[in-house]
């Protein structure tokens, strides 16, 4: 995607990938109601996405079914990695200490962390 999506967007998107196509009557009323947004909102957050490339727009009679043009997984990378680089310089262990110290990080968080390290390791 040539252009960030917002946070609205990325509402939308998300909705997509739980499940597509989608019209924009079935999305407003999936994340549309959820944030007090109008069918008229939700078609301009995904009149934005076609724009950005995010999302596809198949004529179906008088309507329009929209999936995602994109990964997930490549945009939770994509996004994950602005993220590090912007708040932690680039690099993972500063967040980590972030979280810990903020004892965000469950017992179960912790022994996943540990796993993928003795996997990252070998």
């Amino acid at each position: 995607m040539a252009e960030r999506a917002s946070e609205s967007e990325m509402q939308v998107l998300a909705a997509l990938w739980d499940e597509s196509p989608q019209t924009a009557a079935e999305l407003a009323q999936r994340v549309g109601e959820a944030n007090g947004w109008t069918q008229a909102t939700v078609k301009t957050l995904l009149a934005r996405l076609v724009q950005k490339g995010a999302v596809t727009a198949e004529a179906d009679g008088r309507r329009y079914l929209y999936s995602p043009a994109i990964e997930r997984a490549d945009t939770v990378g994509e996004e994950s990695q602005r993220f590090v680089d912007r708040l932690f310089g680039g690099r993972v262990s500063p967040l980590i200490a972030h979280l810990a110290e903020r004892e965000a990080l469950s017992d179960a968080d912790i022994a996943e962390i540990e796993a993928l390290l003795r996997r990252l390791k070998s």
